[in-house]
């Protein structure tokens, strides 16, 4: 063993205790660092041939990287819809390194952390109130989620056609419709060999993101008989809009698709005894995405897919390693690795289970509502301000808002004001037209937070020379 790996091992209490520390300040200070780096020009180093030790290295790392580090966990960055991380979900993380499992199966070939999985999973729907006729597991993040609900959709339609296409290929016969995919959505069809050009648009209503339901029976009428699977959502990037589940279950029971529901974020509104109605319906579903680094506020990357029992066989046949003797059969127990796309899992799990059982199902309404209240605080200043409108109603967590002035550049006024530091927001299209969006899902935002953020929005304003509200 070299010098300063061995050196390492005899010193592990102090390095992690200077972790520690260096973790500390930077969450301590978390409020004031900037959402945004101006700076983000390095020197390229040298890798050398005698390393440095971890001490150094950290010291390295603080003086020369930490400048290009955002405040992404911050009370403000209110872009890509991301949350931050709780303590619970930091100190879980945190294990998931030191245990540094390769999380398998349930039985006979490795440790309790797969049954742990399984366990997180059956909290999750109790925290849904889904029944638990689902089984799953955690990915990476929404786009393995879809991925993993369309491939075993795609295996289901395969069967309708007497073809197993895990092991034949796919065929031109299966046809998948969505009103507003997230992207990871169609790169899920790419990734698939569905081709991204090749989903079946479904008409949205008026002013709206969310499926028209009439069009999806007549397209599905259309088909012939052909296997179809739905993909509707459960909370839109841009607008969360929800499609209208319990009119897509009727057509199901109709129509025999597979229904697959993204509900990456919007799937923490059943948090919300007021909010949970959106949902109505979803428990008929075949596969539902879940992300956990947004609105559960665990560290990236963790999500989780959900399918029904009753594809259990399906997913199997889809995931499984056929020609790896070592890694066990998969008929005599349950294996994640024959039952989601990777054999190489971390014990990703363990984050979410600190935080189910830390704060419950009170702490989880708490952190949704206080998203939405503080996105109604931002909805309440837009409306009555003289610089700004809204884009589309508040339907939850997620604004969208324009420049009044159709004259000035919103690309300048919006680098402008993320360049500030102060609050980070993103750009989008909605009806044709460019727009701001600002996501609420960090558990630490605050009505000052609010405020700080609408000063910054007049301060931009004026830097940019429009009348101020």
């Amino acid at each position: 063993m070299k010098n300063a790996l061995k050196q390492d091992l005899e010193n592990i209490g102090e390095i992690l205790e200077n972790v520690k520390n260096h973790s500390l300040d930077f969450l301590h200070q978390l409020h004031d660092l900037p959402t945004y780096a101006t700076d983000q020009q390095i020197v390229p180093a040298m890798l050398q041939t005698e390393g440095l030790g971890a001490e150094k290295c950290l010291e390295f790392f603080k003086e020369t990287y930490q400048k290009l580090i955002v405040a992404s966990t911050g009370p403000r960055f209110w872009g890509f819809v991301t949350g931050g991380a709780t303590p619970a979900a930091i100190a879980g993380d945190w294990l998931t390194a030191t245990f540094d499992q390769n999380t398998q199966s349930t039985k006979g070939t490795g440790d309790v952390s797969a049954i742990i999985e399984r366990e997180t999973i059956r909290f999750l729907c109790q925290l849904f109130d889904l029944p638990e006729q689902f089984n799953g597991g955690f990915v990476t993040g929404a786009t393995m989620s879809n991925f993993t609900g369309l491939a075993v959709g795609r295996q289901w339609a395969g069967s309708k056609l007497g073809i197993d296409i895990s092991k034949s290929g796919m065929s031109s016969d299966i046809v998948v419709m969505s009103a507003t995919p997230h992207s990871s959505v169609i790169k899920s069809l790419s990734m698939l060999g569905f081709g991204s050009n090749n989903l079946l648009k479904i008409e949205t209503l008026d002013s709206r993101e969310a499926m028209d339901v009439a069009d999806l029976e007549v397209k599905l009428i259309a088909q012939h008989g052909k296997p179809v699977i739905v993909s509707c959502s459960a909370g839109t990037v841009n607008t969360v809009d929800f499609d209208d589940i319990a009119a897509i279950v009727r057509l199901k029971e109709k129509y025999d698709f597979w229904l697959h529901i993204d509900a990456a974020f919007g799937g923490f509104a059943a948090c919300s005894p007021e909010h949970k109605h959106l949902l109505k319906g979803w428990e008929h579903a075949d596969s539902i995405t879940i992300d956990c680094h947004k609105w559960m506020n665990v560290p990236y990357d963790s999500a989780v897919i959900l399918v029904k029992n009753e594809h259990a066989r399906l997913q199997v046949e889809t995931f499984q390693n056929t020609n790896a003797p070592y890694l066990g059969d998969p008929s005599e127990n349950f294996s994640y690795l024959n039952f989601l796309p990777e054999n190489s899992r971390r014990f990703r799990a363990l984050p979410a289970w600190f935080s189910l059982i830390a704060y419950g199902k009170s702490g989880f309404q708490s952190v949704v509502e206080n998203s939405i209240a503080r996105a109604n605080e931002l909805r309440a200043y837009i409306e009555q301000s003289e610089s700004f409108e809204l884009a589309a109603p508040v339907r939850l967590n997620v604004v969208g808002f324009r420049l009044k002035d159709l004259k000035a550049d919103l690309g300048a006024f919006l680098t402008s004001l993320n360049e500030g530091g102060k609050v980070f927001m993103t750009p989008t299209t909605l009806q044709g037209k460019a727009c701001i969006r600002a996501a609420f899902v960090n558990f630490r935002t605050t009505s000052e937070d609010v405020k700080i953020a609408i000063q910054a929005l007049e301060e931009t304003v004026i830097a940019n020379e429009s009348p101020v509200s």
